[in-house]
């Protein structure tokens, strides 16, 4: 007696090609590229971002859901500030979790790179109207340079800045403010041991400010000033580095009170570089109208720095010096553009 298999008499031995598989009519079908309508879907605007996870404020019902990003969209991606269109599970249900199905056009991206040299961009906020910069006037100690780059990259993306300077009640901002006396954008001041929020109303009402700054110059302070019910952490400024330790760790969308109309304060995690990589020059100039009319007669491919040769922002103010009214605030704002343009070729070097 054999252990081996044997044919029966009579009966054929079977192998692969014998298997017969019966057909799966809907198995079979291929796959369509062609996706369900969202012309119509729900809408609704991104508060956060956690792991992959977007919070959505939804238009119509005022409420939140979760939400993932659809698998046709994961390329494109989304930030928070982003109005996008939802579909599936939209219920209160726990454990719902809709998809992102179409982020709709953006009316202005905030954005950085790593460091001057590293032309990948990271978009950190979208839609933003305004960009409210908080720096303190001691501990730490400003850094002009970073407020330099906070300002072209608001430049770069539209927005209109708004510095902030926070506990006054330690030292005097004259000196540091006359920094920016060429810009003509707001500024506001604020105590470290009563934080005043009524300038701020009438800036922040119907806006949407963006909130950017150092680690421990009182952001998030200010945040909760203007929303008590905020709850951003705060920090306190290491006495032996003087450097401040990061509180709000992602990006929020918070909503303002209604006493400032629809408006919204977007808070971001305090960095200690701001990388320019991908800011245009031409953005910048363009920020400054007054100037423009004469940059246009420069040289071809002139930098409008100091020393650029035959800068026509140079004959300017040498032609205005020699007049019995020398045009002091052309001159301040000429030292604030080449500041900003700088800014953009200062790669390597920290923004100390």
């Amino acid at each position: 007696m054999s252990w081996l298999y044997e044919p029966e008499s009579g009966a054929n031995d079977l192998d692969e090609t014998d298997v017969r598989v019966r057909p799966n009519p809907k198995g079979n079908k291929p796959r369509t590229k062609i996706r369900p309508d969202t012309k119509d879907a729900p809408t609704g605007m991104i508060l956060g971002v956690d792991l992959g996870r977007y919070r959505v404020l939804l238009d119509v019902e005022a409420r939140v859901v979760d939400a993932t990003m659809g698998k046709e969209m994961r390329k494109a991606g989304a930030v928070v500030g982003d109005h996008v269109a939802l579909a599936g599970d939209l219920s209160d249900t726990v454990g719902a979790l809709a998809r992102v199905v179409r982020v709709e056009p953006r009316s202005s991206l905030l954005r950085r790179s790593a460091d001057d040299s590293d032309q990948v961009e990271r978009v950190i906020v979208a839609n933003a109207t305004q960009m409210l910069i908080v720096t303190a006037i001691a501990n730490p100690e400003p850094r002009t340079r970073l407020i330099d780059r906070y300002l072209a990259a608001a430049f770069d993306a539209g927005l209109q800045p708004i510095l902030c300077i926070t506990k006054v009640d330690l030292a005097d901002p004259a000196e540091f403010l006359a920094n920016f006396d060429g810009l003509s954008i707001p500024v506001v001041l604020n105590r470290s041991d009563e934080p005043s929020i009524d300038e701020l109303r009438v800036l922040l009402k119907n806006q949407r400010t963006v909130a950017v700054g150092h680690s421990g110059v009182g952001k998030s302070t200010l945040v909760n000033a203007l929303v008590p019910d905020a709850d951003r952490a705060t920090g306190i400024v290491n006495e032996v580095t003087g450097r401040g330790r990061h509180t709000s760790s992602s990006v929020r969308a918070i909503r303002l009170p209604e006493d400032f109309g629809d408006a919204w304060v977007i808070d971001t995690p305090g960095v200690r570089s701001f990388g320019l990589g991908h800011v245009k020059p031409e953005n910048i100039l363009k920020s400054f109208e007054d100037l423009y009319a004469v940059i246009e007669t420069c040289p071809r491919d002139c930098s409008h720095l100091s020393d650029a040769p035959d800068c026509a922002l140079d004959a300017h103010i040498t032609k205005a010096a020699a007049t019995d009214s020398p045009d002091e605030k052309f001159a301040r704002r000429v030292d604030s553009l080449r500041r900003l343009m700088s800014s953009l070729s200062t790669a390597g070097k920290t923004d100390d």
